[in-house]
């Protein structure tokens, strides 16, 4: 049987989020389409020890959700995945029964997991003195707890898999669940991701790579400023967004409500350098989801980017879209939501998706913020400061690259 005949089509039918452009999808498109920055000073004792005192901070509350018992229990990051699991699960209708559960799964990315617990438990062991941790440290830092979460509250018991490839985690996590459902192996899916790293330790070393923005004295919020001549950097940012996915028969046969559907799915590594990004690496993986997706670039009508504010990020991923697209490049849309929630590591690439997966239901293209004195170099739309309306919106691509030179880029289409 040749692969066309195997091949299922993969729609998304739940959202959720927790973010620092709110904890619900109408909060979410109000803010991001809205053009409204999430970047603040960071809310922390340590924050007068940094250099770089802002960050993109989710404000959620864990005990506003679960028992104490729970989520005392859980990393920061495996509480807003949980949170995350159980609204798209809503936000999707579906009832979770005896059917369903065996050929369901959840593929989740994270780029550190548990980074609180396991700095928590550095600075009992080595500053305090302690002479023992918490019995649950362990089982609270592993990369796979927010995912072993889920499985247990909801007793999903398909696949579960955990994807580490630093900040393309979600979105390699994403497309490998939606081929799990094209090839008959699964029929529903949790996929999305989780990050937590606002802690002294990790911003602390952020700021030793000297990659995270400078404060805008003027604009806290905007400091952020991708693809601008005057960007200075990233500005790190926590959160969680999930996305259920089905078959498309089995969201029919129930009657679901669909956002998109997933056509296409490209993952590569550059194999360049551990932190600098290829022109070449780039443009592979977004010529692998077209070729996934049997699509040629002129169908492509907006890019979500990468458009993390550094300076050689931005230009890479404009050469890479040139690469690809040619003189289209010049046509299509192309903004970093980044400018407003921040870069969310190895959640990133599952906030990005539902973001251009409500462009594609909206026919709405959220802006690049903070983009006054565009860079010579990067020459494209890129959708300055305010969003724009695009009636026939088809086709939309979320491009997710990483430290490490993993790359993903996902394809949606418009249910019609």
């Amino acid at each position: 049987m040749t692969d066309s005949l195997q091949r299922k089509r993969v729609v998304i039918t739940g959202l959720s989020v927790v973010s620092p452009l709110g904890n619900n999808i109408a909060d979410l498109i109000q803010q991001v389409f809205g053009g409204v920055s999430g970047i603040k000073l960071l809310d922390a004792p340590f924050v007068d020890q940094l250099d770089c005192k802002i960050a993109a901070q989710a404000q959620f509350n864990p005990a506003d959700h679960f028992s104490k018992h729970t989520y005392s229990m859980l990393d920061r990051a495996s509480q807003m995945a949980l949170y995350t699991s159980i609204e798209a699960i809503k936000n999707a209708g579906l009832i979770l029964d005896d059917a369903v559960k065996p050929r369901m799964g959840i593929y989740l990315g994270t780029g550190m997991g548990g980074a609180n617990s396991l700095e928590e438990g550095y600075v009992r062991l080595y500053r305090d003195g302690a002479s023992r941790l918490k019995p649950f440290t362990v089982l609270m830092s592993m990369n796979n707890a927010a995912a072993s979460a889920i499985a247990l509250e909801h007793q999903i018991t398909g696949p579960n898999q955990t994807f580490s490839t630093a900040c393309s985690s979600s979105a390699v996590a994403i497309g490998e669940a939606a081929r799990l459902i094209r090839h008959g192996y699964a029929d529903v899916m949790l996929a999305g991701g989780t990050e937590a790293l606002l802690t002294y330790g990790s911003i602390k070393a952020w700021e030793a790579l000297r990659t995270l923005a400078e404060e805008d004295v003027d604009d806290l919020g905007a400091s952020c400023k991708p693809f601008s001549a005057n960007r200075t950097g990233l500005v790190l940012g926590e959160g969680a967004a999930m996305l259920l996915l089905e078959s498309f028969e089995h969201a029919e046969a129930r009657g679901a409500t669909i956002y998109a559907e997933i056509v296409g799915y490209g993952t590569a590594n550059d194999s360049n350098h551990i932190t600098q990004p290829s022109v070449n690496g780039q443009a592979s993986t977004m010529q692998a989801a077209l070729a996934d997706a049997g699509l040629s670039p002129n169908d492509i009508q907006y890019i979500n980017a990468h458009g993390t504010g550094t300076q050689l990020n931005d230009i890479t991923e404009t050469n890479a879209v040139k690469k690809v697209f040619n003189g289209h490049a010049y046509k299509l849309s192309m903004s970093s939501t980044k400018s407003m929630h921040g870069h969310l590591m190895g959640a990133a690439g599952a906030l990005e998706t539902i973001i251009t997966t409500l462009a594609v239901n909206t026919n709405m293209l959220p802006p690049t913020i903070n983009l006054i004195r565009p860079d010579t170099e990067c020459d494209l739309d890129y959708v300055p400061n305010v969003s724009k309306t695009l009636p026939n919106l088809e086709y939309a691509m979320s491009n997710s690259f990483a430290f490490g030179g993993t790359g993903a880029t996902l394809i949606l289409k418009k249910v019609k």
